[in-house]
């Protein structure tokens, strides 16, 4: 997080004339939310980086983009555009990551130190509306939002084990064309049947279309990001947004659009593995908790532990074609990439909460409940599944970053395309604040 905004105070102080870096708000634990800018155009770019803590390759993304903008005169100034890049949405997460930032970048090492805060603290999730919004860093999102009212808004996440994708608000044809030459060319793989996405409609290949919000109970919302979000609401000023998926771990499998041998096989398979790991993470925390009143900050790693283990459930019956989940919905066509994703999905949930769980063990200095080897197989069993099951293989963040950074500027171009496209001049005093003094945050 402090290099993050000292790479930025750097671009700033060798680019005093195209670059600024301001304060625009402050995170729950006090940490500073930094808007990086790039150009004087009217027409605003506002990409996020880091909503989600557990992804941090999109601050690495927006310091890229920043200098490609500096570079490149057509990208800013030439263009008409401002590009704002909000550094971090939640510092206080990733801070939580940083035992696995530095690497080695192994599966155990990921799992056993990964933090992502519950689902009613994350930023961009508006589960009661905007106008009830109550975390200073969502509130700080908005206000940029209303500030600025982008034509284009980047939302840049990371999947942990995966593929490439891309969610919409608006289409933006040609798009799907773009990402499948820069996956290609970067040998990313385009997931093309995402677990997020299974019953949203497809823009073309790895990319989906985000629905509007609806009512729905909290499972639902957790699961399919049904509840309204700060995706959707800079709808009203015009704002296209792009949520920009980029892997960290690669499985070719994802990009397998062809027919399955035998669905029903490998959902109920999916489904019992999901069962069967969350009775275990259940043993695992009814024994754990009663050791928990002391623990620092284990409120924070347990609002995620309740969550996945509310979601699992419901998740393995919506997956299971001999159960009636209850929603009256059927599952939607299938091809071998989205069973691929449903298993890497599944995976996902118990391993995060396995991790978690972990997490909470060693802080309570020993292990009272006798729990860590239960946990440690947990872990094990998720990691090796990943790395022989599914083959998943790192990527480089060199080349994470470029192949976010280049389907960020497909999007610009293609959304600079649509009728009045960002035509409202900036506000009063907008860019002109003084560079951030670091040292002091």
């Amino acid at each position: 997080m402090d290099e993050l905004g000292a790479r930025a105070a750097a671009i700033v102080a060798r680019h005093p004339r195209h670059a600024r870096l301001r304060r625009v708000g402050t995170s729950r634990a006090g940490h500073p939310l930094l808007l990086l800018s790039v150009g004087h155009g009217s027409r605003q770019v506002l990409v996020v980086a880091g909503p989600h803590a557990n992804e941090p390759v999109g601050g690495a993304t927006a310091l890229r983009l920043a200098e490609r903008a500096v570079a490149d005169p057509r990208l800013a100034d030439g263009a008409d555009a401002t590009w704002n890049l909000l550094l971090c949405a939640d510092p206080d997460g990733l801070r939580r990551n940083e035992g696995w930032l530095t690497g080695p970048y192994t599966l155990g090492r990921y799992a056993r130190n990964f933090f992502r805060p519950g689902f009613l603290e994350q930023p961009e999730w508006l589960p009661d509306g905007p106008d009830r919004a109550t975390l200073p860093e969502t509130r700080t999102l908005l206000d940029l939002q209303a500030e600025l009212r982008p034509f284009l808004q980047c939302s840049l996440h990371g999947v942990d084990v995966g593929g490439g994708f891309v969610e919409l608000t608006h289409d933006l044809p040609g798009l799907p064309q773009r990402i499948s030459h820069i996956a290609a060319r970067l040998a990313v793989p385009r997931e093309l049947g995402a677990y997020d996405t299974l019953y949203w409609p497809d823009l073309g290949p790895a990319v989906y279309r985000i629905p509007p919000p609806r009512r729905g109970d909290f499972t639902a919302a957790i699961t399919e990001a049904a509840v309204d979000s700060t995706w959707c609401h800079p709808g009203r000023y015009g704002t296209v947004t792009a949520v920009v998926e980029a892997p960290m771990w690669g499985v070719a499998a994802v990009a397998d659009g062809s027919p399955p041998a035998d669905r029903d096989t490998v959902l109920r398979t999916v489904s019992r593995t999901l069962r069967q790991d969350t009775r275990r993470l259940h043993r695992v925390l009814a024994r754990l908790r009663p050791h928990l009143a002391t623990v620092p900050e284990a409120a924070h790693l347990l609002a995620p532990v309740d969550d996945y283990l509310l979601v699992c459930p419901r998740l393995a019956d919506a997956w299971d074609p001999d159960t009636d989940d209850g929603t009256g919905r059927s599952l939607p066509p299938m091809n071998t990439s989205h069973l691929v994703a449903l298993r890497l999905a599944g995976r996902r949930l118990s391993l995060r909460t396995a991790g978690l769980l972990h997490q909470l063990v060693t802080r309570t200095g020993g292990d009272p409940a006798g729990v860590l080897p239960e946990l440690d197989r947990l872990v094990d069993e998720g990691c090796a599944d990943y790395r022989d099951g599914c083959a998943a293989h790192w990527i480089p963040v060199g080349r994470q970053v470029e192949y976010q950074t280049r389907v960020v500027l497909a999007a610009f171009e293609l959304a600079g395309r649509r009728p009045g496209a960002g035509s409202r001049a900036a506000g009063p005093g907008r860019g002109t604040e003084a560079t951030v003094p670091m040292h002091r945050d």
